[in-house]
């Protein structure tokens, strides 16, 4: 029987990570530039492998071909096959990552034969003074677009937002990006690695070499469309809050200073739960408190673990020690 699931670190060393995911996450400092943690990843040369347990050392590969719709859902394993459908990351930038836009499933698909890559932010924390670039900030034509990228004049066109704690953005393939200088933060997004990086400030990568860019290949990608607001609005309040709901992942953030129930036995679909502040327990099937034994796992949980909790459990609790906030998403 399943049991809700943590993975072995998987930290990825970038030119623009700082130093703020080791102690974030509880780990010793590497001392080298930590830019992402893959928190749950099924993504080929970087797939979690589970961390305790019975299942340990197990990659979540073989537990998706050995209990798929026990741990996807019958409805998303017959989608998705023995794909796991969404990648997780914290991320924290030390400076400005390149600006960048990812293509959509239908462009992937004939390009690289994968899936394409919309996404959310969560913004876990910021310094003073950073932002996010998200969209355009005016009309721009193709022909401009060209022409910014040559002249290196790109951030010209493109909206500035600042970042708070608890801010979203939700970047939907085409969406022209860029996580700026000071943000620690949660992705979400589609299972695919493809980026295409227009503009990256003239930076070398960690061995030396300037990075390369995608300007030809982005221009099919790019969509142009100004929207009145990029930021995602949501209702900020105690207990669970829906933040977005999309084809790819609809996701909520609950904030618990005491325990919380959510019903499981209705959405199909596994869960998967992202800890930014606190600790306690995540408890599947029924909890004390609604008279009796728990029955079923109790997992600890605190800041900067992930969870993956497979379809087959019909109710979880989430029991704070210290109060907890929790990022969950699932597929609907």
């Amino acid at each position: 029987m399943l049991y809700p699931l943590k993975f072995k670190d998987i930290l990825k060393e970038t030119v623009w990570g700082g130093d703020k995911i080791a102690p974030f996450k509880g780990l010793e400092s590497t001392g080298r530039p930590i830019g992402e943690s893959w928190e749950i990843s099924g993504c080929k040369g970087s797939e979690s492998v589970v961390k305790e347990g019975p299942l340990e050392g197990i990659p979540l590969s073989r537990l998706i071909a050995e209990h798929g719709d026990e741990l996807l859902g019958r409805r998303i394993h017959a989608i998705y096959g023995n794909e796991f459908p969404l990648l997780l990351k914290f991320i924290d930038s030390r400076s400005d990552l390149s600006i960048q836009v990812h293509p959509d499933d239908e462009l992937a698909a004939k390009r690289h034969g994968c899936r394409g890559k919309s996404e959310m932010w969560y913004i876990i924390d910021a310094e003073p003074g950073a932002s996010v670039l998200s969209g355009f900030s005016r009309e721009v034509s193709k022909e401009e677009f060209v022409q910014l990228v040559a002249e290196n004049r790109l951030t010209e066109v493109l909206a500035r937002h600042e970042a708070q704690p608890g801010d979203v953005f939700y970047l939907p393939a085409g969406r022209v990006h860029a996580i700026c200088t000071g943000c620690l933060l949660a992705e979400i997004q589609e299972t695919s690695d493809i980026t295409y990086r227009i503009f990256d400030y003239g930076r070398l990568g960690l061995d030396g070499k300037p990075r390369q860019l995608h300007v030809e290949e982005s221009m099919d990608a790019v969509d142009f469309t100004v929207a009145k607001d990029y930021r995602t609005a949501y209702d900020k309040k105690e207990g669970e809050s829906e933040i977005i709901s999309t084809k790819w992942f609809t996701t909520s953030v609950v904030e618990a200073h005491s325990p919380v129930l959510k019903d499981l036995s209705k959405i199909d679909s596994f869960l998967t739960v992202m800890c930014l502040e606190g600790s306690g327990s995540l408890q599947t099937g029924i909890p004390a408190f609604e008279g009796g034994p728990t029955k079923g796992h109790v997992t600890p949980i605190r800041k900067g673990e992930s969870v993956l909790i497979p379809a087959s459990a019909t109710a979880v609790t989430f029991v704070p020690e210290e109060p907890l906030k929790l990022l969950l998403s699932f597929i609907a």
